[in-house]
C-alpha cells in the first residue's frame, strides 16, 4: 500500500500522519508532499524519516493507492488530475469539489456506499461541523426521518488552523500582559471574545460555513431535511461544540434517542444532569468520537429533541474521518 499526503505540514497534514499510525493503517510506502514554503522539511512515521517534497505536476503519484488531500480548495482543483491521473484515489478535505455530482461526499457512519462510485477518482471529506452534526442525526434519522435541524456551532480556533491556534495563544499572552494583540487570523481579538462570523457572507446573509451545513447534510444522508445554522468562532483552542434542535415526523423520547447514541456508530453519550456530566471541548480533544449529552424534548415542537454535541474538529472532522473512508474502501476491496 502506497499512502501519499498532501499538505503534509499543515495542522490536518501532522494529524493524518497521528491517525494513521495508531489505527495501524498498512502503509508500504508513504509520500509528503507540501508547497515550496514546507518542502525539504523532515517527519518521522514509524521510525522512518520522510522528507516532505515538493508538490509539483509531473508522475510522483505513479503507483499511489491512496492520497489524502488538506492542502486548501486551490491546490486540490490545481493537482487534483495530477494525483488521480496514474489511478490514486484522492481523498480531498478541502471544500473544491463537495458539492460536485460526480464527486462523493462521505461520512462513513452514514454513507459510506457512496465511497464506491467516484467517476474522477475523488472522495470529498465534509466540513468538520456537518461531519459531527451528521453522526449524530443519523442515529437520530434511523428512529423516526428528520424533517427539520437548527443548529448552533461553537467552533475552536483549531478550525482555521494551526497559525489560528498559536495566534490564540498569544492573544491571550498579550491581553494579560496589558499589550494589544495581534490580530491576524480572525476577524476580530478571539481571545475574551465570540466572532458570530465564520467564513465569508453570502447574499442571504448566512456565511459559506452555515450554508455547508445546510447543502452537505443533504448531499451526504440522501435527505430533504432542511438545515438553518449559525457558526460562531470560540476562544477554545481544539475541538467543536454545536447545540442542535432536530425535529421528526413523529416524536421520540429522550430515552430512544439515548439508546440510539449508545448503539451509534462513532458516538458516545455523556449525559447525566444530576452529576452535570456532559461532553466539553476541555475534555475531548484527540478523541475519535462524537460526544452526545444534553438530550431533552424541545419545548416548542412535540415533534423536537434537542441535544449538545462535541468532536474533535481536527481529528473526526477532518483526518480520521478520511483515514476510515480509506479502510472502509480497503474492507470491501475497493482498492486496486
Amino acid at each position: 500500500m502506497k499512502v501519499a499526503i498532501v499538505g503534509a505540514s499543515g495542522a490536518v497534514g501532522q494529524e493524518f500522519l497521528r491517525v494513521l499510525d495508531e489505527r495501524n493503517f498498512p502503509i508500504d510506502e508513504l509520500l509528503l508532499f507540501g508547497s515550496q514554503r514546507s518542502a525539504g522539511r523532515k517527519y518521522t512515521f514509524r521510525g522512518k524519516e520522510i522528507e516532505v517534497k515538493l508538490l509539483q505536476h509531473n508522475d510522483d503519484f505513479k503507483g499511489v493507492d491512496i492520497a489524502f488531500a488538506s492542502a486548501g480548495g486551490g491546490t486540490s482543483k490545481e493537482f487534483a488530475e495530477t494525483i488521480t491521473k496514474h489511478g490514486a484515489v484522492m481523498i480531498d478535505n478541502s471544500s473544491a469539489f463537495r458539492m460536485d455530482e460526480d464527486v462523493p461526499l462521505v461520512v462513513p457512519e452514514c454513507n459510506a456506499e457512496d465511497a464506491l462510485v467516484r467517476p474522477r477518482g475523488i472522495i470529498a471529506n465534509p466540513n468538520c461541523t456537518t461531519i459531527m452534526m451528521v453522526v449524530a442525526l443519523q442515529a437520530l434519522e434511523n428512529i423516526s426521518h428528520i424533517k427539520r435541524v437548527h443548529v448552533a456551532s461553537y467552533q475552536a480556533a483549531s478550525g482555521a488552523g494551526a497559525a489560528a491556534m498559536a495566534e490564540l495563544y498569544e492573544q491571550y499572552r498579550q491581553v494579560l500582559a496589558g499589550e494589544k494583540p495581534t490580530v491576524e487570523k480572525f476577524a476580530y481579538q478571539l481571545a475574551f471574545n465570540v466572532i458570530p462570523q465564520i467564513d465569508v457572507f453570502c447574499d442571504n446573509g448566512y456565511t459559506k460555513e452555515e450554508m455547508k451545513m445546510y447543502n452537505e447534510t443533504k448531499k451526504i444522508m440522501h435527505t430533504d431535511c432542511e438545515v438553518s445554522a449559525m457558526c460562531v468562532r470560540v476562544p477554545s483552542l481544539r475541538c467543536h461544540s454545536e447545540s442542535v434542535w432536530a425535529e421528526t415526523e413523529r416524536p421520540v423520547s429522550v430515552e430512544e434517542f439515548q439508546q440510539a447514541v449508545r448503539e451509534g456508530k462513532g458516538l458516545q453519550l455523556e449525559d447525566n444532569p444530576s452529576t452535570r456530566s456532559y461532553p466539553m471541548p476541555l475534555f475531548h480533544e484527540n478523541c475519535d468520537d462524537v460526544f452526545v449529552g444534553r438530550v431533552r424534548k424541545d419545548l416548542a415542537n412535540p415533534n423536537g429533541i434537542t441535544f449538545w454535541l462535541v468532536s474533535d474538529q481536527i481529528k473526526k472532522g477532518a483526518a480520521l474521518n478520511a483515514v476510515q473512508i480509506a479502510e472502509y474502501l480497503l474492507e470491501v476491496g475497493n482498492i486496486k
